[in-house]
């Protein structure tokens, strides 16, 4: 049947496309999603919920209503939750570059992303060889992992020395699915950018314009050949592959500031209104979304932003990049996107991806994913204290016990980065001799314990 060039927003589009769907789901096994849309609570919805200390029927009905995924991990590990209700979860990206194409470099930066505490991964390799890389990965580190398969296809063509739109829409839909096929769990795929957000994006003047790779591929390639975005015009052949595969489509921001002057401007809200109506059509059909967000961020923008993508995208898990609330720091973007992070996680959002001290300035090291892996995980404990999520409100009650009992061994123990604080603690004593040089003798808690009153 030939494909008219229409709009997927289109309400005529979508019935059409969910009927189909709908007639589809009888010829084949049923995704997580649409067992859960069936009230069945399946045995990775269960254990996942329960490791989390969550009631695994309001789990099941989160993920029928789209509000909350599960990645299945194909094997790799546990099950894991994202999204509301659920603890915040931080994703931590590795990759080869052109420049940095060494793997060994690559797996190291993965499993000390692992060791540091990380829920998932997402391979962003654009040097030789990404598939090789991604099966290294999968071999090694037992976590989900997501991929952007347009950074391959832009790779293949440029090894050939072929210009990037020379690639054909079908190559757009075939990359996604041999990522799919090799087990990766979830895709970052650009659908809201198209040819409708060019004009709204050359009026809004940006200071950075675009800086996402994806984003910018898509518009390159969209404006040398005159073709609208295959991942949008072809949205329904995308979720098709989705649903064979049990893959989750992470709805990229292409069009996500750069700057904080860029933030929440036209193009960005364009490009989320098109994602939410991408969402409905793909949680009909079965398959599971979450909606990527915003990288640089105000601050007294933060919140606005997650209650405008809960509002625009009924609730969908929202994976942000940070956000980053200050442009000037590099060096320290660990830090900026865990300020940000925090008041998004508090505010709603589900995944902070990592942002590393080397962001905007060169690969990361092994040293820098640790730092940034933290520091995003700090980012998540905050806003899971700040939401009333049980588990880490009880695990900063049990913190708390322990420092006002001095007791160092149990604080370490229960300590985010225990390695750190074990070394700053034996540093200490090896010096001093003495359980802390900050106060000594005069220490608020020792010298009013047994006291009325204290």
């Amino acid at each position: 049947m030939p494909r008219k060039k229409q709009k997927i927003g289109a309400t005529t589009s979508i019935c059409l496309f969910i009927a189909s769907t709908k007639r589809a789901q009888r010829r084949r096994n049923m995704t997580e999603l649409e067992k859960a849309q069936a009230q069945t609570v399946t045995e990775a919805v269960r254990a996942a919920s329960e490791a989390e200390g969550l009631d695994p029927e309001k789990i099941a009905e989160g993920i029928a209503e789209g509000r909350v995924l599960i990645l299945p991990r194909h094997g790799r590990g546990e099950p894991l939750l994202i999204g509301e209700g659920t603890r915040t979860k931080v994703n931590a990206n590795v990759g080869t570059s052109p420049k940095r194409p060494q793997e060994a470099d690559n797996l190291r930066r993965a499993e000390v992303a692992l060791a540091a505490g990380a829920d998932a991964l997402m391979d962003l390799s654009t040097g030789p060889n990404p598939r090789g890389m991604r099966e290294r990965i999968m071999g090694t580190v037992e976590l989900p992992l997501g991929t952007v398969p347009i950074y391959e296809l832009a790779v293949q063509f440029a090894s050939l020395q072929k210009p990037f739109e020379q690639a054909e829409a079908q190559m757009f839909l075939d990359a996604v699915e041999q990522h799919a096929q090799e087990g990766i769990d979830f895709v970052t795929v650009h659908c809201g950018v198209t040819r409708s957000c060019l004009q709204p994006l050359q009026r809004a003047k940006r200071i950075t314009g675009v800086v996402s790779r994806g984003g910018s591929l898509t518009i390159e390639w969209m404006t040398k050949t005159g073709q609208e975005n295959p991942y949008y015009e072809r949205f329904e052949e995308l979720i098709e592959i989705a649903k064979r595969y049990e893959l989750v489509l992470s709805l990229g921001d292409g069009l996500r500031p750069g700057s904080t002057g860029d933030a929440t401007d036209r193009p960005q809200i364009h490009e989320l209104t098109l994602l939410g109506e991408l969402r409905d059509a793909a949680v009909e059909a079965g398959v599971q979304v979450m909606i990527e967000g915003p990288g640089h961020v105000p601050l007294q923008q933060v919140e606005m932003n997650v209650a405008l993508e809960k509002r625009l995208c009924r609730g969908a898990p929202f994976y942000v990049l940070g956000p980053l609330v200050t442009d000037v720091a590099p060096g320290y973007d660990h830090i900026t996107s865990a300020i940000g992070g925090a008041i998004a996680g508090a505010a709603g959002a589900d995944f902070l991806c990592y942002v590393t001290p080397a962001e905007h300035l060169r690969l990361p090291t092994p040293e820098d994913v640790h730092e940034g892996v933290v520091a995003s995980r700090i980012a998540a404990h905050a806003a899971d204290v700040a939401k009333g999520y049980a588990p880490a409100v009880q695990w900063e009650k049990a913190f708390s016990v322990t420092r006002m009992s001095r007791d160092w061994t149990k604080q370490i123990e229960l300590a985010l980065d225990p390695e750190r604080a074990r070394q700053m603690r034996e540093e200490e004593e090896e010096a001093t001799g003495e359980a802390c040089s900050m106060c000594g003798e005069f220490c608020a808690m020792k010298r009013l314990e047994g006291l009325d009153g204290s």
